[in-house]
């Protein structure tokens, strides 16, 4: 995929009020336009990926892969608050000629939406033949397919919710509290928190798998251990290698911007809402998910006018739509087909 960088030098206002004065928004691209136009995918990514799908999804996207470069004009943006070159806490405020830091404004989930339809149009692109993502991501889709429900033909929502729930801000401000507790975070240099961070990323691990997966992978070899130890150098070593590519101050950002979601947000409800899509659309909840549950899913799925459901099993918890390709694979090639 070809990373691009956007401009866009008007005010971007924010849901709560406030202004970001100028947006950048870091973007990958793959594949051609068709001039039927008719072939975009526009992949949001999860919630410390990058804009390159074919990375971090590689069994998906790229050349040969289900969404293949021959067939498809692959898009996927860089969210607001990210490390990876959307603009970010690190950035420059321009009312300080400082960077942000923690006093970065909070952006919601609506805002992360209004800034990829800010690109489309940049883009000249009038209809989007899927919108698709996991997690934040999903957070991201259903918000836009609400918000623009004659652009897209398909939707389809992974591991997700329509409203974060209290155990999601229970484990995000568990994880804010250890960035917090880290005195660095305030000394407003790039390298600030990132002790504290690594330990939040550490704490999100354990929501993001479930207890099947560590016990099935993370078993002491030594039948006669005295302590079991292999668990406790996964956990630091998942909090090591996160801290050499990410910093506090996004991870604290988007782990707020988790926070604001809520589709039926002064729409009359989270029903009504819903009854705003028009896409064909796909629902893929994961069985052994612990921070979104397969009767929330569900339940969407019935919101939803054209609306199929299926399940994904996997012993790796959330993080199975990053794993179980060829289960992924199966269900979206079924729900395309059932269309045509």
């Amino acid at each position: 995929m070809t990373k691009h960088k956007y401009i866009h030098n008007e005010p971007f206002v924010l849901e709560t009020g406030e202004q970001l004065k100028q947006l950048e928004i870091t973007y990958h691209t793959a594949g051609k336009y068709s001039p039927e136009k008719n072939n975009v995918i526009w992949i949001c990514h999860a919630l410390t990926a990058n804009s390159d799908a074919a990375d971090w999804w590689s069994e998906m996207v790229g050349e040969g892969k289900f969404y293949n470069y021959e067939e498809y004009f692959i898009i996927c943006a860089n969210m607001i608050g990210s490390a990876y070159g959307t603009t970010n806490p690190l950035a420059i405020n321009p009312d300080t000629n400082e960077p942000y830091y923690e006093n970065f404004p909070l952006i919601t989930i609506r805002d992360l939406a209004n800034a990829h339809d800010i690109l489309r149009k940049h883009l000249e692109i009038k209809q989007i033949h899927t919108l698709i993502g996991g997690s934040i991501g999903a957070f991201q889709v259903v918000e836009w397919a609400i918000m623009q429900p004659e652009i897209f033909t398909n939707m389809i929502f992974i591991a997700s919710d329509c409203k974060v729930n209290p155990w999601i801000t229970a484990a995000g401000e568990t994880q804010r509290m250890a960035i917090r507790a880290d005195k660095t975070f305030y000394s407003k240099t790039p390298d600030g928190g990132k002790d504290g961070m690594e330990v939040a990323r550490a704490i999100g691990m354990l929501s993001f798998r479930n207890h099947s997966g560590y016990n099935a992978s993370q078993q002491e070899t030594d039948v006669d251990f005295l302590e079991a130890g292999r668990a406790a150098s996964y956990q630091r070593h998942q909090g090591a290698k996160f801290k050499k590519r990410f910093d506090a101050y996004s991870y604290y950002s988007l782990s707020r911007t988790v926070d604001t979601h809520n589709v039926g947000r002064h729409r009359g409800g989270i029903e009504a809402a819903l009854a705003k899509i028009k896409a064909h659309s796909l629902i893929i909840a994961i069985s052994t998910d612990l921070l979104f549950y397969t009767n929330k899913m569900e339940y969407m799925n019935k919101c939803i006018a054209d609306s199929t459901y299926s399940c994904i099993h996997s012993d790796f918890g959330h993080d199975g739509f990053l794993l179980e390709f060829e289960q992924m694979k199966k269900i979206i090639g079924d729900f395309y087909k059932s269309k045509a």
